[in-house]
């Protein structure tokens, strides 16, 4: 098996993949990830995920790197990492009540040979009704302010949900596993 290399610095992606038992490094790209203009979110998360993966591969020659990022979607809107105490509970004020959809963007890119799986994973979090104290309750236990759509679904985050949909819980805390345990057999990987 070649090297498997996560492009991130994420401590929540970097413990998903430990689920997978294989043995792994990681290494944070540096690219902009600003979106381009008219850029649907879908496409924005496809090709952040892909630009990760490749901004290592002259670093990491015949590995298999791993990159993955992530988008809040509330209507039309994407909602992005809020940062502080105030953008979270303006977020969370917003999604009460409504579905917050996370597009996951994952990329599989064999360094070696050049072939790159990518693939987008959504993932549909129904909102209960949030009232203000509430929120500030959870923001101060919390602290989500990396997180994009101001929850961590791994933690507390869970009790804001009135029930949730998608076909891998994994790619809400931003690590499709399903979908990458299928790239990874793509590239000859045995798992287990």
């Amino acid at each position: 098996m070649l090297p498997l290399l996560l492009a991130s610095s994420s401590p929540y992606r970097r413990e998903l993949l430990t689920r997978l038992r294989l043995p792994f490094t990681c290494s944070s790209p540096d690219i902009d990830e600003q979106r381009l203009p008219d850029e649907a979110a879908i496409d924005l998360v496809k090709r952040l995920a892909r630009q990760k993966a490749e901004a290592l591969a002259d670093r990491h020659p015949a590995h298999l790197i791993i990159g993955s990022d992530q988008v809040a979607v509330l209507g039309e809107q994407i909602l992005g990492k809020p940062h502080t105490f105030d953008k979270a509970c303006a977020q969370l004020l917003e999604a009460s009540g409504t579905q917050v959809t996370f597009l996951t963007g994952l990329a599989l890119l064999n360094s070696s040979t050049g072939r790159c799986q990518v693939d987008c994973i959504p993932f549909t979090v129904h909102m209960r009704e949030l009232d203000l104290p509430r929120i500030e309750r959870y923001l101060h236990a919390e602290q989500p302010y990396d997180c994009a759509g101001s929850f961590k679904a791994e933690g507390l985050g869970v009790s804001l949900f009135q029930s949730t949909h998608g076909p891998d819980a994994t790619s809400l805390v931003g690590l499709p596993l399903i979908r990458l345990v299928d790239m990874l057999l793509a590239e000859g990987v045995s798992i287990p």
